[in-house]
């Protein structure tokens, strides 16, 4: 409340025009007096100093320094010594700073940030695998898919009963051979699932000349394209919310990555398929459009205020995770 308002109109009316209670003005103009610190009495059962550095002496000896308190309790208790309960114990060594874990522990180092970059197809791969409903509460079939991320073009798919890792290495098998991948010139990512790092998969890899890349541990993001084309097969208007048999699942996929590979115009590759982006028949799709576009401005320019329109490219580098220089100049 404005002092200048109290001296022309008085305490009273100031907190009527105001909306004040007077009782609270003032017991805020009041000074604070400063409350004594409440001492709490010590109770009687509480150890006495003497009994409190004999319980820490006690927790710190070299026998006892790297054991949990309740065995230090119990092993004393055996020996016909009683200094106090193992709740106290732990108050105890609360209050000095030591209750933390009492033994060495092995400290891991933080996982590495997969950083990869694709350039043409067959370069990276990501696969995964995703659950669908079957026909009964509690009963799932697997979904495995693999996909070029440079093309999104999704290069194989398998719908399983369960998940199993040599099942894992003849579907990744099946997707390199049919590709003709050479040695030394794939990258194959994936998360940290049973599956993907199973010693079938692993050896595969190796016999193969195929490089290995995991994402970090409950880090989604580390796998991005494979997660968003589960969300778009999910996503789906005609994705069922359970499938009646796995052969049910089988048909609707075949359909699905049939149309998301020859079908599907992509936001991420410049509204090309995957097929075509993954094959390079791309370039003359966009040229063809662009032909279009041009005969469109020459025809109605103002409609594109006078500016001519292009048709969209596909990205020349696709990154998982790209470097913190590359997100610093992009920004």
């Amino acid at each position: 409340m404005h002092d200048v308002l109290i001296k022309l109109v008085g305490v009273k009316r100031s907190c009527a025009l105001l909306g004040r209670v007077r009782s609270s003005f003032y017991r805020r103009r009041r000074p604070a007096i400063p409350k004594a610190p409440v001492v709490r009495p010590s109770p009687p059962n509480a150890l006495s100093q003497p009994e409190r550095t004999a319980v820490l002496r006690l927790l710190n000896e070299p026998g006892h320094c790297d054991l949990a308190v309740d065995q230090v309790y119990a092993r004393t208790l055996d020996e016909g010594i009683y200094l106090c309960s193992p709740a106290t114990m732990h108050r105890l060594l609360a209050k000095n700073g030591a209750s933390s874990d009492r033994r060495a522990q092995r400290t891991h180092p933080a996982r590495k940030r997969p950083e990869l970059l694709a350039t043409q197809p067959n370069e990276i791969w990501s696969w995964d695998i995703t659950k669908l409903h079957g026909p009964t509460r509690g009963l799932f079939y697997d979904l495995y898919v693999i996909l070029d991320i440079f093309s999104r073009y999704v290069l194989n798919w398998l719908v399983a009963a369960h998940e199993d890792a040599q099942l894992a290495k003849e579907f990744i098998e099946d997707a390199i051979l049919t590709q003709g991948i050479t040695r030394d010139t794939l990258t194959i990512h994936a998360d940290r699932g049973g599956a993907m790092r199973s010693k079938p998969v692993s050896q595969l890899m190796v016999d193969l000349g195929v490089t290995r890349s995991h994402s970090r541990p409950h880090v989604s993001n580390d796998n991005p394209f494979s997660e968003a084309a589960f969300k778009t097969l999910k996503y789906c208007p005609t994705f069922p919310p359970r499938f009646g048999c796995l052969e049910d699942a089988r048909v609707f996929c075949e359909e699905f990555f049939t149309y998301y590979n020859h079908e599907h115009r992509h936001s991420g590759i410049g509204l090309h398929t995957p097929a075509s982006v993954h094959y390079g028949t791309h370039l003359e799709i966009r040229e063809q459009r662009q032909v279009t576009l041009n005969a469109a401005y020459e025809a109605n320019p103002i409609r594109f205020r006078r500016l001519a329109p292009h048709a969209p490219s596909i990205p020349e580098l696709v990154w998982i995770n790209p470097p913190e220089l590359e997100v610093a100049a992009n920004i």
